[in-house]
């Protein structure tokens, strides 16, 4: 039996997902939809999710929406802007009660797909313009968003790395865009995008719980009409390696962020993917990592080191916390921590303990709904079709060798750190 049963559907201009499942008592539905990343675009798109969600035409006001959800047995709707790959992904979810536990014949479900396509089909706009309060009091919500990014350090290294390591590339842009672009969206220009978006973008419906297949696919092709499209793809950039660079950057920061940036060549479908996977949870990955047990246990270098992947860009960001004096030692480590994989100096018992880490952790990924449609969504970023089935039984097989092999297509390319002003040190 295949960890994920979905039924997948092709209709006017979307492509359905129905995965019928007992594991939950809400059925939870999500609307997306992508397109590539474009820096003329950017800041549109990141506003748009939240405009459409603020009022509609059947809710011109936000809590009039508010109080419809609370109608729904406590319905929630949530809305996201996300850059997968070198992607820009809009999400609707809504999650709602399953009638079948309720022990009455209010058809949720229904209601939930209805409030869905009200949303995103019959925003609030009157004369090809959305409610200029709306756009107005989202575009300052957007300022904040973008503001918090930078009193964030943690999440301000990891930005700044990627502007510095991808620089004329579309993942150096912003997923929320820019603040000076911000003043130049209105509620016309605003308008004339959700048209070309719902007009070109890629879309996909999900819909998870202890549904009948026969009522969503009646409901979504009643619901959600579209025209035909072929959306623009793009083909994975593998960017090849440039010299090492070194940024610092000084800012009135106690602790300073020490972030590298490496090129991996290696994507979500490709053949090694697996065997990074596993490469990233004994380099970096987990509590057990050499990164971890080095850096930060033996040498007491670090607050925080750890490593992660954006499995489709193929890059691989290592982070660390550090005191701005500590940089020389900690970059030495980390990078004889890399060689040392490159080498195969771990053993089979580490190989192990990340398999059965990386594989529980796709197992909690599953138990919830939203987890699941995120491991389906990856298919369609990638243009891939994997099961999660594929997936685990590849990562499950990867040896010792495929492993090595793997590291040594890795190559550092940018080291950035953002440190404490000279006289602060």
């Amino acid at each position: 039996m295949s960890l994920i049963n979905v039924a997948e559907k092709r209709l006017e201009g979307f492509k359905l997902h129905i995965v019928k499942t007992k594991k939950f008592k809400t059925n939870t539905i999500v609307w997306r939809m992508k397109t590539p990343l474009k820096k003329e675009t950017a800041t549109l798109r990141a506003l748009l999710p939240y405009v459409l969600q603020s009022s509609c035409r059947k809710f011109p006001e936000t809590p009039a929406l508010r109080s419809y959800l609370d109608d729904l047995y406590g319905a929630s709707l949530h809305v996201d802007v996300a850059k997968k790959g070198e992607y820009q992904v809009i999400s609707f979810t809504l999650e709602i009660a399953n009638e079948k536990f309720l022990g009455q014949q209010d058809p949720l479900l229904k209601k939930g797909m209805e409030l869905l396509a009200n949303i995103i089909m019959e925003p609030l706009a009157v004369n090809g313009a959305f409610d200029s309060s709306t756009v107005e009091k989202e575009k300052r919500t957007l300022e904040q968003r973008i503001h918090s990014a930078y009193d964030d350090k943690m999440r301000y290294s990891s930005l700044r790395l990627i502007e510095e390591m991808c620089e004329g590339e579309p993942y150096a842009i912003n997923v929320n865009g820019s603040l000076k672009d911000i003043g130049r969206i209105s509620g016309v220009n605003l308008y004339e995008y959700y048209l070309q978006a719902f007009s070109s973008d890629e879309m996909d419906l999900y819909v998870v719980g202890d549904i009948e297949e026969e009522e969503v696919e009646s409901l979504s092709k009643k619901l959600f009409i579209f025209n035909d499209r072929n959306p623009e793809r793009i083909e994975t950039s593998l960017t090849e390696n440039k010299k090492e660079q070194v940024v610092k950057e000084e800012q009135d920061v106690k602790q300073g962020k020490l972030n590298i940036g490496c090129r991996t060549h290696i994507a979500y479908g490709d053949p090694d993917y697996a065997a990074l996977q596993v490469f990233n949870g004994i380099f970096g990955g987990f509590s057990h990592s050499k990164l971890f047990l080095n850096v930060r246990e033996k040498e007491s270098l670090a607050y925080y080191a750890a490593s992660r992947l954006e499995s489709h860009k193929g890059i691989m960001m290592i982070m660390a916390g550090i005191e701005s004096d500590k940089y020389n030692r900690t970059v030495e480590i980390i990078k004889e921590q890399l060689e040392e994989m490159k080498q195969g100096s771990f053993n089979d018992e580490e190989i192990s303990q990340t398999k059965l880490v990386i594989e529980n952790q796709m197992l909690e990924t599953m138990d919830t709904a939203r987890g699941i449609v995120d491991i389906l969504y990856h298919s369609v970023i990638a243009a891939k079709d994997v099961t999660a089935d594929e997936w685990l039984k590849a990562m499950e097989t990867v040896s010792r060798n495929e492993i090595i092999a793997a590291a040594k297509k890795i190559d550092l390319d940018t080291i950035y750190f953002l440190t404490g002003k000279e006289g602060d040190q």
